[in-house]
């Protein structure tokens, strides 16, 4: 019998082409130099995601270098419900938006908003 460790860092979080190009046409217009991805109780499937452009990382937050200019900060308590996750930017008909294609979702609500685990 063996042990293993588990290593949160080793899943990652990663990007598609479209994500990578939205975002670091997002992060020169509000002049930031990261993405944090959080996730917080809330919406009718019990978590939602939190985005947000930041400079500087947390004591708390565990970095993902997507590219030579972009990085993804995700704070320790979100890490177990977002490890794994491609974010994608998405075209449907005139809408766009980022989708989070999250291998720990068990559910997701009708309006995408909120998942459980």
């Amino acid at each position: 019998m063996s042990v293993q460790t588990f290593d949160p860092t080793q899943a990652g979080i990663t990007m598609t082409d479209a994500a990578l190009a939205h975002t670091q046409r997002q992060l020169a217009k509000v002049g930031a130099s990261a993405l944090r991805l959080a996730t917080k109780k809330s919406g009718c499937s019990g978590y939602m995601y939190v985005v947000e452009y930041v400079d500087t990382p947390t004591s708390a937050d565990t970095r993902f270098r997507i590219s030579e200019d972009v990085s993804v900060y995700v704070d320790r308590a979100s890490l177990l419900l977002v490890q794994g996750t491609e974010i994608d930017y998405v075209t449907e008909g005139l809408n766009s938006f980022i989708k989070f294609n999250n291998p720990n979702a068990q559910a997701e609500c009708g309006c995408g908003e909120s998942f459980s685990v």
